[in-house]
């Protein structure tokens, strides 16, 4: 791959998670992307947007993973990718900067400390791009108390081996200027964290990256409550056997991310599904099924109320793939995030709800035409505030 031009504007994404299914998913598509764009450009939802950060083509990666493997090791390990899609860029894989992930054996701060080390390393090696911070760690069990952490040193005086490992990232992304998105399920916007992102300029995008079910659980609410049918019921059953399934059959990992899809549905509505029973009726289960891999399957038994209270329902199965849907969503959250650090609009930013289970900050849109009309009102936003400071430049 050829190197990009010093005064040329690129993207540098910093990975936490980098040799996971999507990040490997990812790497490779930005592979794709400088040899065989027509592969992935027309995938991306930002292609045509931000031309001050540079063609999509423009993009590198680099980040953290506690695995030892290569990259394409790693890829060969997940089999998201047939050989044929990843084999002619094995030399770019294999080269790309992968460190270990932090030690956990001391505080939260000496871990920020190492890891901002690494991100001063990376920014050395790819000069002037637009850095953003992309958290694909898996789920893990959430903080107990996530608003009671108004003090950032008191969050840095923690044992690293006690609390979410996405931590350190953050605070260490957000200290050195670099805008987040939290890909994970894993709550991460605290109180000290947003305070600190606001005061260095940096934009929070997260959390919990809706990708399949969720997405079309979004559209389907929507469309029902456009209709005025009421949701009696609904049944979700995810089947997946890759690393993340696994890690969800922990009640304590899967706690967040089952919560998230819950809770969505009833914002969506305005009321809370079986509250006619004075029992929740929305249930989401996730189950852990070796065969399927990463080719997730998706089942929804949807039960609604018409005319005179007469019963219907809807049967729906989305057959996936979980990291060829995550990959490009994550590099066009990668490009808003930048997009948001250039125009200078900071701190939590719930116009990105289109992208999450749990948008970030407060008031998200949550329909299906409110999230997509947000989406048009912060590219407006982002726009003009580009243009004003090109006028004053």
């Amino acid at each position: 791959m050829k190197p990009l031009p010093e005064n040329e504007p690129h993207l540098l994404v910093l990975v936490a998670g980098a040799k996971g299914a999507i990040g490997t998913t990812l790497a490779t598509a930005i592979a794709a992307l400088n040899t065989n764009p027509e592969q992935v450009i027309s995938y991306l939802t930002s292609a045509d947007k931000f031309d001050f950060l540079g063609a999509p083509q423009a993009i590198r990666l680099a980040g953290w993973d506690p695995s030892p493997e290569t990259t394409t090791e790693a890829i060969t390990r997940h089999g998201v990718l047939s050989d044929g899609l990843w084999r002619r860029h094995e030399h770019f894989l294999n080269a790309l900067s992968i460190m270990p992930a932090p030690d956990t054996a001391g505080s939260i701060g000496d871990a920020v400390s190492n890891l901002q080390d690494d991100i001063a390393e990376f920014q050395k090696k790819h000069p002037g791009g637009h850095c953003v911070f992309l958290n694909l760690l898996p789920a893990a069990c959430d903080l107990a108390d996530p608003e009671g952490y108004t003090s950032l040193e008191r969050l840095k005086n923690e044992n690293a081996s006690g609390v979410l490992p996405d931590l350190a990232y953050v605070i260490a992304a957000v200290e050195a200027g670099i805008p987040v998105v939290n890909f994970s399920p894993n709550t991460v916007e605290l109180p000290a964290i947003v305070q600190c992102a606001e005061e260095n300029g940096v934009p929070l995008a997260g959390r919990d990256g809706k990708t399949g079910q969720t997405y079309f659980k979004v559209v389907l609410a929507s469309a029902l409550k456009a209709r005025g049918l009421y949701v009696d019921g609904w049944y979700s059953l995810n089947i997946l056997g890759n690393a993340d399934g696994l890690n969800l059959m922990n009640p304590d990992n899967a706690c967040g991310k089952l919560s998230n899809k819950t809770k969505l549905l009833d914002n969506i509505l305005g009321y809370p599904v079986g509250e006619r029973y004075r029992h929740p009726a929305h249930k989401v289960v996730i189950d852990y099924y070796p065969p399927r891999g990463d080719a997730k399957e998706a089942w929804d038994v949807i039960d609604v109320l018409g005319l005179f209270g007469m019963p219907m329902s809807l049967r729906l199965n989305l057959q996936g793939r979980d990291s060829i849907l995550a990959a490009p969503m994550a590099l066009d959250l990668a490009r808003w995030a930048a997009a948001l650090k250039v125009a200078g609009i900071a701190g939590p930013i719930t116009e990105l709800g289109f992208y999450f289970k749990k948008p970030a900050g407060d008031n998200a849109p949550q329909t299906f035409e409110d999230q997509l009309a947000a989406l048009k009102r912060l590219e407006y936003r982002i726009d003009t505030r580009i243009q004003e400071k090109e006028v004053l430049s």
